[in-house]
């Protein structure tokens, strides 16, 4: 038995064959262990008699808790225990009471909002209580089995994406669940669902829609039916490439004139460089800051930036023609002109914020157009070369 400190804990490594368990035990607080499984997994361990039983009750993961939190933890058992209660007896009869809505709320307040972005938790947060909660809200935590979690996914059939969506933020929250000993290792529920196939909505502006589009943006920004926000923030999507959430949230301090460049410190893919061209500095330079507002698309309130861009691009598409060109097709727009003009695909995916090759890979049939061109060409001048000549080259028939 020896001290445990973090520094032993984050290089600790399962010692044993597969069978049997690997506990690190602490002298500071006696029956306080890490406990180290074969996959590499850590967690707090407390044992204990009670009742003339010998008992050995999960904490809680390490990385969930911390060393001080789980000697904190145990030293309130072990006084429990002292005073003649059960604390594994008595967690086992309040979870199996807890249902998927009690510990719901906690696990977006305790793990999706430290953890992952704003709008993710306001994702898990909408579909947990729109679509979850309804279904197997009222059932114990420890109660929902795969059928349960298949029938919720195939209700939601009708919109594939979103029930695959669905079936990815329930899995998150059953994995915490078994992190947290709310259910045994290995039991998520979501596991062996089948996904639905999603297919790729891919829709490209033209150069003709791209007219259209900038038609009724000027007439738009002439009669003002929109606001000047709405309307830079438009053209700089047109422009850039960028996501729509990038484009709301910049602020003044990512924009970097000289160097025709946009810091983003947070964005989907992490931190992240959009390049500027010259017609996306023009848009920039004729946006008027707003004296006390950090950003550049400036919303209605003071100090805030606009949140609602999809009424004023409704409006705007259905004066163009556009009725089905969703405000992220502009995204596609840009870097389908850029792999038709023969970039290269790792270049594309630079400009887009990529993490990994194979979304960029999407555009590759379009990156192909150019190969086709070259190739028209070619044949094209064969053909004249042939022509002048006054050459006619007849083709037997093989019959």
């Amino acid at each position: 038995m020896s001290k445990l400190t973090k520094s032993i804990i984050d290089v600790a490594r399962y010692q044993g064959d597969g069978n049997n368990r690997d506990v690190r035990w602490d002298h500071v607080v006696r029956g306080l262990g890490l406990r180290v499984y074969p996959t590499g997994r850590k967690a707090f361990v407390l044992s204990f008699r009670a009742g003339g039983r010998k008992r050995l009750m999960a904490l809680g993961a390490f990385g969930v808790l911390t060393l001080d939190e789980a000697r904190q933890s145990a030293g309130r058992m072990l006084k429990g225990v002292l005073d003649g209660q059960d604390p594994l007896r008595d967690r086992e009869t309040k979870r199996a009471e807890l249902t998927v809505a009690d510990l719901g709320e906690r696990f977006l307040i305790e793990h999706v909002e430290p953890k992952r972005k704003a709008s993710t938790a306001r994702d898990y947060r909408a579909m947990l209580k729109r679509d979850a909660y309804p279904a197997i809200g009222t059932l114990r935590i420890g109660d929902v089995t795969r059928a349960d979690i298949a029938k919720l996914h195939g209700s939601r059939s009708a919109t594939p994406r979103q029930a695959n969506y669905l079936i990815a933020c329930l899995s998150a929250f059953f994995t915490w669940c078994e992190r947290l000993g709310h259910r045994a290792d290995g039991t998520n529920p979501c596991r062996h669902v089948e996904r639905y196939p999603e297919k790729r909505r891919e829709r490209f502006l033209t150069s003709e829609e791209f007219a259209r589009l900038a038609h009724a943006l000027a007439d738009a920004e002439r009669e003002e039916s929109e606001t000047k926000s709405a309307i830079a923030a438009i053209m700089l999507l047109i422009f850039t490439g960028a996501r729509l959430s990038e484009m709301l949230t910049l602020e003044w301090t990512h924009v970097d004139f000289e160097r025709a460049m946009l810091f983003l410190p947070d964005s989907k893919s992490g931190k992240k460089v959009v390049y500027l061209n010259a017609a996306a500095l023009a848009v920039l330079n004729r946006i008027v800051r707003v004296a006390g507002n950090p950003y550049v698309i400036t919303g209605r309130r003071p100090g805030e930036h606009l949140t609602d861009l999809e009424k004023p691009w409704q409006r705007i598409r259905a004066a163009a023609g556009l009725d089905d060109v969703r405000l992220h097709d502009l995204r596609h727009s840009f870097a389908s002109i850029g792999a038709a003009g023969g970039h290269g695909l790792p270049i594309l995916g630079a400009l887009l914020g990529h993490r990994v090759a194979a979304t960029t890979a999407r555009y590759a049939h379009v990156a192909a157009d150019p190969a086709r061109a070259v190739n028209e060409i070619i044949g094209k001048t064969i053909d004249t070369a042939m022509r002048g000549a006054g050459a006619v080259v007849a083709l037997r028939s093989r019959a």
